[in-house]
């Protein structure tokens, strides 16, 4: 890993790989030491930030091919997240068994991150933050392999890729039970709404939200809390304001994976407003909370969601105002959707399934590699 370092369990290893780390506090886009331009790659890197560009998956891909050409012996196979590098794609033609899970087609956020974009400045560096992409579609064809998380994003990918779907192996994500849990506080409020949300990435859908929250309390009370923080002086922060529903709507802040079933415990529904989710992890977690939900049918959700749940249309502020105000009135079908997605997530949605399949498809990779060499 590249920093910001991960925190990982004991028992697992980690392979540092410097870069000039040039979103640190103490010096922001600046090298610590200015030495370390010397370095074709840093300046390289470098050169690219202070131009708007994203170089980071193209650099950390280089030093990772130098690093496992050396090591490839120490290791048996390379699971790669999300195939950004082509330091990657030669690892895979070239040293040793490799892998990516792709989660979702990037293609998807650079489509809506352009829609929001309303000056030629703002497309442009919409255009110019993406530019990875066409990396990424270069390198996805070069793998015999790939997990995604969901038979809907597997189909998504191969049409976006134009890659084989015989490529694909599909492995759900797992829920962690240690922090989703239903957690007992007592009765559950009546009216109080929660959403976890990126606040500000516009293919999250939290705007709709708001306006269904809006058309909702002219009828009856409500409270929604956001699990994130939205940009000072940003889309959502605005919206907020314009709206009237600052006096109901509240924001936590980022928060520790121990905080969440508590604040699950405090709520009557959570609601997936996302326009599209490669997976849902959202919704599977409040599911996992013993919480009823209401999601849209953007991208996955309705395979994550399942029966456990009300779907309705992606972008349509009046169809979530209509569901919420249904299920408010009817706690008995909330505990119906609580007890089917509890049901749901412990059955399908385990990490120790998703790990048996990963393993799975990690011996396929490395024989279709030992046969092809």
């Amino acid at each position: 890993s590249g920093p910001p370092y991960p925190h990982l369990d004991e028992n697992v290893r980690l392979i540092k790989m410097p870069n000039l780390d040039l979103y640190h506090p103490d010096h922001l886009f600046r090298p610590e030491k200015m030495s370390d331009l010397a370095v074709p790659l840093n300046m390289y890197e470098f050169l690219n930030v202070c131009t708007g560009s994203f170089p980071e998956p193209f650099t950390f891909g280089e030093r990772v091919y130098s690093y496992l050409k050396k090591h490839s012996k120490d290791y048996d196979i390379v699971h790669d997240n999300q195939c950004l590098s082509y330091g990657i794609g030669r690892l895979a033609q070239k040293v040793m068994p490799t892998l990516p899970t792709i989660h979702h087609p990037i293609t998807v956020d650079r489509q809506e991150d352009y829609k929001v974009a309303k000056t030629i400045r703002q497309k442009f560096r919409v255009y110019r933050w993406y530019s990875f992409i066409n990396m990424q579609l270069k390198v996805a064809r070069q793998f015999s392999h790939i997990i995604t998380v969901s038979e809907f994003t597997k189909k998504d990918i191969a049409k976006e890729f134009s890659l084989d779907e015989n490529k694909f192996r599909v492995v759900h994500n797992g829920i962690n039970n240690e922090f989703f849990y239903p957690k007992q506080n007592g009765p559950r409020p009546e009216n109080s709404l929660i959403v976890t949300n990126s606040a500000d990435t516009p293919l999250k859908g939290l705007n709709f939200l708001l306006e269904a929250v809006a058309e909702i309390r002219k009828k009856q009370p409500v409270k929604l809390t956001v699990i994130g923080q939205p940009k000072k002086d940003g889309i959502i922060e605005n919206l907020v304001a314009k709206l009237g529903v600052s006096d109901v709507v509240s924001f936590t802040g980022r928060i520790d994976n121990e905080e969440f079933a508590d604040y699950y415990a405090k709520s009557t529904i959570a609601v997936v407003p996302s326009l599209y989710e490669g997976f849902g992890i959202p919704a599977a977690e409040a599911m996992a909370c013993g919480v009823p939900l209401i999601s849209t049918s953007g991208g996955a959700l309705p395979e994550v969601v399942g029966d456990a749940g009300i779907i309705v249309p992606p972008a349509d502020a009046k169809a979530l105002a209509k569901a919420i105000e249904h299920l408010l009135q009817s706690p008995e079908e909330r505990r119906k959707y609580a007890q089917a997605g509890l049901v749901r997530v412990n059955s399908v949605f385990s990490w120790k399934k998703a790990a048996q399949e990963v393993a799975e498809v990690y011996r396929e990779a490395i024989h279709g590699y030992r046969r092809s060499s």
